[in-house]
């Protein structure tokens, strides 16, 4: 075959040429890479340091929420994350899968722990194409116990991740101001409810880094050129409520819980000089930990409703201030007309012609109605309202507050909101306007934030100082007032004799209002009301003031409102001002005080552990023996403090620490336990022991975390009618068996 010469050169020199042009632009390419450094406009140097550049997050922390002391009530602390392995590929011993080999398994025995349905946790275990996944939402911040638990499963492909979660370790603890933050899809911890969501932005951490020069697998080189830049943690807040006080106060109503079970309790302890609230809680309550929350309202400030007689404290202020009180003078008791509405006491009949001071005494519907309506007049009245602060809300630094709702339209309503009917307030309002009785005349806004302070720094980046919020009466008109109201509970006649606390001059009033029912007119029945006390003591100069309303108590026929009222009021009031080094009156006998309010505790340091026990118990207390030892090496309370009788007495002994059965004790005694020993307490639920996660006689040791399980007292009461079918099916039982031949 004959080629065509003359076209292969022609090819020939194309394949030359575009050789040529090829060889020319990498050549011309070179030199102006090697002249300038650049490549497409960046530099070399530049593209390498972001191929070898590796840059690691390091974690900031959550700011703490701390209590008026320095007591931590909400904080992070160490948590894990359950993760499944689910690629094959990371198994290199088949004898010792490190991958979920069995999902259905798996999932069965995983699900109690992490309370998760089986079937979501199979699902999320049999995703293709995952190396691993987390295990949903039950899979986080669990717990170092539930940890101990799973690897104790042995289950193959279950791992952990560090992490870290937020956690208070007092349970249910003013729940309803501290709120509670958790983490959201992406992992970061957000405020959801309360203090930690009003300021989550001040308690929100700035996580930081590190950069270094890494080799092409990842490892750091010997000369990183390392750049790191540290977290910023979240700043710290600090509030007004002091731990010990709102402990007392969450005691006192988990008793009055228990015993009385009422559809609300509500809880105000403030500092009347200062404003300062010291203490505030509700039933239902919640555990910040579980979330269990069934009532999303803080009622000591966001629920208003009808106060009952003590507004009476109110409309006897203004009738002095504005000098119209003659506690001397006398008026007939029983009914008072207003147009065509009559006025009754809640004594119907009354008690005949007594004086106004008697009248205060015995709550008197009638005596304020004349004050009210007779002697001040409504519009001279309302405006003392209006100084009192009860048209506004008070602005105290928390989410939620509500207003009143003063109706003030018609002649009756202008009497009965004189005495606490129609007309509905706030707990919050009234402990304001209390402030001025207890403050000579001087009115304190009330706040719960103390101050925020930079963790790092401990600079102090905002505080809050009390404030004057009105003067609505004179000091002299306070003194008076205090007076009178001393005699509300010290007189015989008195409706508040209850709440009278030997040792201590108790100035207050009783409350006993009417609940609205749908479709108009009041609830009616032994304990269908709310009935409240607001006191103050010592009476000369308070330092405390302490209210407590109590919504529809379980009573019975022989019992009035002022039960389950009284029992948290004392209780919290008296140890209150015991905590606070108010002492009872000098000219009380010291065998009184001593018998009422406790006994000096005496030091059992060194003592034979048997003996110190026994002598504890001839003294009325319980003595707990944490330890196997034969001598007692610490104690709590310590030698000198006082001490109510009937109260739990800790003696550590020599040798290792015990925890000791925990069963039916508070939860406030949980907490002097774990601080005497120096764990971490935790709560599930609410109410009285029944569970706990170090059995009783194990040995413990410092940092522990203890976490007991709580159960209301509606749950621990057994169902009488099934107590009863369980009875007669024992009984049956028993005939049954006397029936039978002997040889059966």
């Amino acid at each position: 075959m004959l080629v065509n010469k003359k076209n292969t050169s022609r090819g020939a020199a194309v394949l030359i040429l575009i050789f040529a042009t090829l060889f020319f632009t990498l050549a011309a390419r070179f030199f102006y890479i090697q002249a300038t450094g650049k490549a497409e406009g960046q530099a070399l140097a530049a593209i390498a340091q972001k191929k070898h550049t590796r840059q690691t997050v390091i974690e900031g922390k959550r700011g703490s929420i701390y209590d008026r002391t320095g007591e931590a009530i909400a904080h992070d602390t160490g948590a894990y994350t359950v993760v499944a392995i689910l690629d094959p590929s990371q198994t290199k011993d088949p004898k010792k899968p490190l991958h979920v080999t069995n999902p259905s398994k798996t999932a069965k025995k995983l699900a109690p722990l992490l309370n998760m349905e089986e079937s979501k946790l199979e699902e999320l275990m049999s995703k293709k194409g995952r190396v691993q996944v987390e295990l949903g939402p039950g899979g986080r911040d669990i717990s170092n116990t539930t940890k101990r638990k799973i690897e104790e499963l042995d289950l193959p492909g279950i791992t952990f991740i560090q992490d870290s979660k937020r956690f208070y370790p007092n349970g249910v603890f003013a729940s309803h101001i501290i709120g509670y933050a958790q983490k959201n899809d992406e992992g970061k911890t957000i405020g959801k409810m309360g203090i930690e969501k009003l300021f989550n932005k001040e308690l929100t951490e700035t996580d930081g880094y590190m950069k270094y020069q890494s080799a092409r697998n990842g490892l750091k080189l010997p000369d990183p050129k390392e750049s790191i830049v540290p977290p910023k943690d979240g700043d710290d807040v600090y509030l007004t409520i002091d731990k010990t006080i709102q402990t007392f106060l969450e005691d006192a109503m988990n008793r009055a819980v228990k015993e009385y079970n009422p559809k609300k309790v509500i809880g105000i302890v403030a500092n009347p000089k200062t404003g300062e609230i010291l203490a505030m809680s509700n039933r239902p309550s919640f555990n910040p930990n579980v979330r269990n929350i069934n009532n999303f309202v803080n009622d000591a400030i966001g629920y208003r409703f009808e106060p009952g007689s003590t507004m009476k404290i109110f409309t006897l202020a203004a009738a002095i201030e504005e000098g119209v009180y003659n506690g001397n003078e006398y008026f007939k008791s029983g009914a008072y007309k207003i147009g065509d509405r009559t006025i009754r006491d809640h004594n119907k009949s009354g008690w005949g012609t007594i004086t106004f001071n008697e009248g205060i005494q015995r709550s008197s519907n009638v005596a304020i109605a004349i004050l009210a309506n007779d002697k001040l007049g409504p519009d001279r009245l309302l405006q003392y309202y209006n100084r009192f602060g009860f048209n506004q809300p008070t602005g105290i630094d928390i989410p939620g507050e509500t207003t009143s709702n003063i109706l003030y339209q018609y002649p009756v309503e202008k009497v009965t909101t004189a005495f606490g009917q129609g007309s509905t307030f706030t707990p919050i309002q009234q402990v304001q306007a209390a402030t001025a009785i207890a403050n000579n005349g001087k009115m304190m806004k009330p706040y719960v934030i103390k101050k925020v302070v930079d963790s790092t720094t401990n600079e102090v980046k905002g505080e809050k100082k009390p404030e004057v919020a009105g003067e609505p009466i004179s000091p002299e008109t306070a003194d008076k007032v205090l007076d009178i109201l001393e005699t509300v509970v010290t007189s015989p006649n008195g409706t508040g004799k209850p709440y009278d606390i030997e040792g201590y001059q108790v100035a207050g009033k009783t409350g006993t209002a009417q609940i609205p029912k749908k479709g108009g007119g009041y609830l009616s029945g032994h304990g269908n009301n709310t009935f409240s006390f607001l006191g103050m003591a010592p009476k000369d100069n308070p330092s405390l003031i302490v209210y407590v309303a109590v919504q529809q108590p379980k009573l019975t026929m022989q019992e009035t409102g002022s039960a389950p009222v009284s029992l948290i009021f004392n209780s919290v009031m008296k140890n209150s001002l015991q905590y606070l080094n108010i002492r009872p009156e000098e000219e009380k006998p010291a065998a009184v005080k001593k018998t009422k309010y406790g006994v000096e505790m005496e030091s059992y340091e060194g003592k034979a552990t048997e003996s110190a026990a026994a002598t504890l118990k001839e003294k009325g207390f319980i003595p707990v023996i944490v330890g196997k030892g034969d001598k007692v090496e610490a104690q709590s309370p310590a030698a000198a403090e006082r001490v109510m009788k009937g109260e739990r007495v800790f003696l550590k002994t020599n040798g290792e620490a015990v925890i000791p059965d925990l069963t039916n004790w508070s939860y406030r005694d949980v907490l002097r336990l774990s601080e005497f020993l120096s764990l971490e307490p935790s709560a599930l639920g609410t109410g009285y022991v029944v569970k706990q996660n170090i059995a009783p006689g194990s040995t413990i040791k410092k940092g522990d975390y203890l976490i007991v399980e709580l159960k209301s007292p509606k749950q621990l009461i057994k169902n009488p009618e099934e107590e009863e079918e369980k009875e007669k099916l024992k009984e049956k039982a028993a005939k049954e068996a006397e029936k039978r031949p002997l040889d059966q």
